[in-house]
């Protein structure tokens, strides 16, 4: 398999990152989750760049964490450094202070729509389909969902996603606080680069500013939900009645 795991294009203030394992419908593995990590804290860096998007190559947005890994994991099969690649993924999202977009089309699957928790403004392709399967799976939430999806999209709706693990639609993304729009087929990454820029534009300490003011009070709340979700992961994998495992399993053989 190739090294080749992200796309950087950088024009008009603005860089857009693209997962690019378009074969596993862009799955997040060890090296994905460094290469992603790696390209926002260059952005953080490079005071010409305003703003950046996030898309998927091929089909998918992102199918989320590679169930390959997720399984060697709840095996014990895993490395030392297992997990840590999403850890310090989340890390540097969660303290980005330059507006963050995401371009959302085909299937955002587990990480592929909790990370959006974390996106300043999503834009969906009308035909986009969200799924949060963790309940399925026999898993704990991610990446702090379990405060943000309640949060953001009221609790009805977080537990339709949550526990029910049912399929977001885009008209529901958007109407449940998800999303920030829908877009006709074929022009999500248009319309979100076009947003990006024109957000680019603007005095670059005011919007960081403003994001950093949105972050203050939401922070804390994001820092907490992840411990309490790293800390659930740990028990419910250390208690052999639960057997989070199987429904790995049965994920991989479908």
């Amino acid at each position: 398999m190739s090294d080749h795991r992200i796309d950087i294009e950088d024009a008009d203030g603005v860089r857009l990152i693209a997962f690019d394992r378009p074969e596993v419908r862009n799955a997040f593995d060890a090296g994905m989750y460094r290469d992603v990590a790696a390209a926002l804290r260059g952005a953080l860096d490079d005071d010409a760049i305003q703003a950046v998007v996030l898309t998927g190559r091929g089909k998918a947005f992102t199918s989320g964490q590679d169930l390959r890994e997720m399984a060697a994991i709840a095996a014990g099969e895993a490395g030392p450094d297992a997990g840590s690649g999403f850890r310090d993924l989340l890390d540097v999202v969660v303290a980005f202070d330059k507006p963050l977009l995401a371009a959302v089309h085909g299937v955002g699957m587990g990480l592929g729509f909790t990370l959006l928790g974390h996106v300043d403004l999503v834009l969906l392709d009308e035909q986009a389909l969200l799924r949060a399967p963790f309940a399925e799976m026999g898993v704990p939430p991610e990446a702090a969902s379990s405060w943000l999806l309640p949060e953001r999209m009221g609790w009805q709706q977080a537990a339709g996603a949550l526990l029910a693990s049912e399929w977001i639609d885009a008209d529901r993304a958007v109407a449940s606080g998800v999303a920030y729009r829908s877009c006709p087929t074929g022009t999500v990454l248009d319309e979100t680069m076009a947003l990006a820029v024109r957000i680019a534009a603007f005095p670059p300490r005011a919007t960081r500013e403003i994001k950093r003011l949105m972050m203050t009070a939401r922070r804390p709340q994001i820092v907490a939900a992840r411990e309490r979700e790293e800390s659930a992961f740990a028990s419910l994998f250390a208690d052999p009645d639960a057997n989070p495992g199987a429904g790995l399993t049965a994920s991989l053989e479908r």
